[in-house]
């Protein structure tokens, strides 16, 4: 069970809310920190009908910490054994008028996490589906990463046998994106592994119990962030994520360096479509760079 860090009640226990539309609210919830949960999401939690959760006692702890009462509601468990059967239930709940509030252990719904059955069920039967965004373990590492983010892509978690994972990382390694894992914090250091072999200057980010007290971030070639990881790997929540292929850091120095001196021979786009090519940069900024070394003259 992913915990929760506790904080001061911030919703006072409402005896009325505003009833909710009949439907499922998928609901996302804290991945650590408790005061990350959105207003809307509370507000959804304290109307529903319904509550449905893939482990009912971390949604308890986190209605409890945030003041919402259960006023004779129940709540439903659903997880990855039983979601397709207890999805009819929801069903008929929701046929019947009724709203229904779903919450993972930890994150948005879906994401690596039950739902996916529940959300197909209820649409293809014609219900209502919202979605209640929120905390996300994916874009709180990108943000965090320092790693391009204009294409990324989210692989779950990596398989457990060497052979496949091994084979598995060869091939998202080769996409054209930032790949974002979920990794057993026991397994990591062999993945790191793995990785420098395939490529140990692949830039690599390790996050560690992201928004918690313990939060961790490292940095750098696969081959520098395996030598930070201890040999019986990490502790607690863990999202690894792998720069793109062929992706190289620049300095910047470097570049302008590079531009003061053709700008000496050559016109501005000109310079920085040489420097571009060179460096494997997009043309517009190295012509921004070279507008700010032409206004400094």
């Amino acid at each position: 069970m992913t915990p929760l860090d506790r904080h001061p009640q911030v919703l006072p226990a409402r005896i009325e809310a505003t009833p909710l539309d009949p439907g499922l609210y998928l609901v996302s919830t804290p991945i650590g920190t408790a005061r990350d949960i959105t207003l809307r999401a509370l507000d959804v939690l304290n109307a529903a009908d319904v509550l449905v959760a893939e482990d009912t006692r971390t949604l308890r702890h986190l209605l409890s910490i945030h003041g919402i009462p259960l006023q004779g509601r129940r709540i439903i468990a659903i997880h990855d054994h039983n979601e397709e059967q207890q999805a009819n239930t929801v069903l008929s709940l929701i046929e019947a008028g009724q709203s229904v509030a779903y919450c993972s252990e930890a994150g948005t719904p879906l994401v690596a996490d039950p739902g996916f059955r529940l959300a197909r069920h209820c649409i293809s039967q014609g219900g209502r589906v919202h979605a209640v965004p929120g905390p996300s373990a994916i874009l709180a590492a990108l943000a965090v990463a320092g790693l391009p983010s204009d294409r990324f892509l989210f692989a779950g978690f990596a398989p457990q046998p060497k052979a496949a994972r091994r084979d598995w990382l060869e091939k998202l390694m080769a996409t054209d994106a930032t790949a974002i894992i979920f990794e057993s914090p026991r397994r990591i250091k062999q993945t790191l592994e793995i990785l420098c072999e395939i490529d140990p200057n692949r830039l690599t980010v390790v996050c560690r119990e992201l928004t918690k007290k313990f939060e961790e971030v490292f940095r750098g070639p696969a081959s520098e962030v395996m030598q930070q990881i201890p040999q019986a790997g990490l502790r607690g929540e863990v999202v690894l994520l792998i720069d793109r292929a062929g992706a190289t850091v620049v300095d910047e120095g470097d570049l302008e360096s590079a531009l003061r001196g053709l700008l000496d021979e050559m016109s501005l786009r000109d310079a920085a479509a040489v420097v571009a090519e060179r460096y494997g940069i997009p043309k517009r900024e190295a012509y921004q760079l070279g507008l700010s070394i032409e206004r400094e003259r």
